[in-house]
């Protein structure tokens, strides 16, 4: 009797093994697999933009005629500094300021003006042996690169140092009053040695070129 007992345990428990195991894979079969959501693509929304005008420089509006200019700013030297016309001496030579004006700059009256289309446009100032004039300010400060501003009367004209050079007193600049060419400034000052009362050995010149929305496309800082 005990072994018919453990053969009918065992034939049942097989049955249950075997209807769990079909409804499992019935289960399988049947189920359906999960599509799994798509992430929602973000949404670009694109706004039209205005361009906004680009301000036109100060020296975009350059004077395109000459005119005879009164003042003059120096980049990283004067802001403003009057300017006054000198006629040249007898021997042709641009005349020069007062000598006890120390900050004041001569222009060549009758030359070239600023803004004029070629030629050069003359400029001086002194240089005093204390240190105190111009013309040191000048020699201690500008260079190549620098800007130049000439007025007057609300007209007014850009220049941007190109060049600067020193040359012997007694040697001369061959060209610096040149009238035709492209237009530039040419500022002269004494330097080097002071060898007696207005005399030095060298004198330094810086050549700027005109600029503005013609001759130079580059905004002018």
């Amino acid at each position: 009797m005990a072994g018919k007992r453990q053969r009918t345990a065992l034939v049942t428990g097989a049955a249950v093994a075997l209807v769990l195991l079909a409804a499992l894979v019935g289960w399988w079969l049947l189920r359906e697999d999960p599509v799994p959501e798509r992430a929602a693509e973000p949404r670009t929304t694109v706004t039209p933009t205005t361009p906004v005008p680009v301000p036109q420089t100060m020296c975009d509006r350059s004077a395109r005629e000459g005119f005879v200019p009164t003042e003059i700013s120096v980049e990283g030297v004067v802001r403003r500094a009057p300017v006054i016309g000198v006629p040249r001496d007898s021997a042709g030579v641009p005349g020069v300021p007062p000598v006890s004006e120390k900050n004041v700059f001569a222009w060549d009256l009758g030359g070239v003006e600023p803004g004029s289309a070629m030629g050069h446009v003359l400029l001086n100032t002194h240089t005093y042996p204390d240190g105190s004039a111009m013309g040191n300010a000048l020699l201690g400060a500008l260079d190549v690169g620098d800007q130049l501003v000439l007025r007057a009367d609300g007209k007014h004209a850009c220049y941007r140092v190109t060049e600067r050079v020193e040359v012997r007193e007694s040697e001369g600049f061959t060209g610096y009053k040149a009238t035709d060419g492209p237009p530039q400034v040419v500022i002269i000052v004494c330097s080097g040695e002071r060898t007696g009362p207005g005399q030095w050995t060298h004198r330094t010149l810086w050549f700027a070129d005109a600029i503005g929305e013609d001759s130079n496309p580059t905004p002018v800082s």
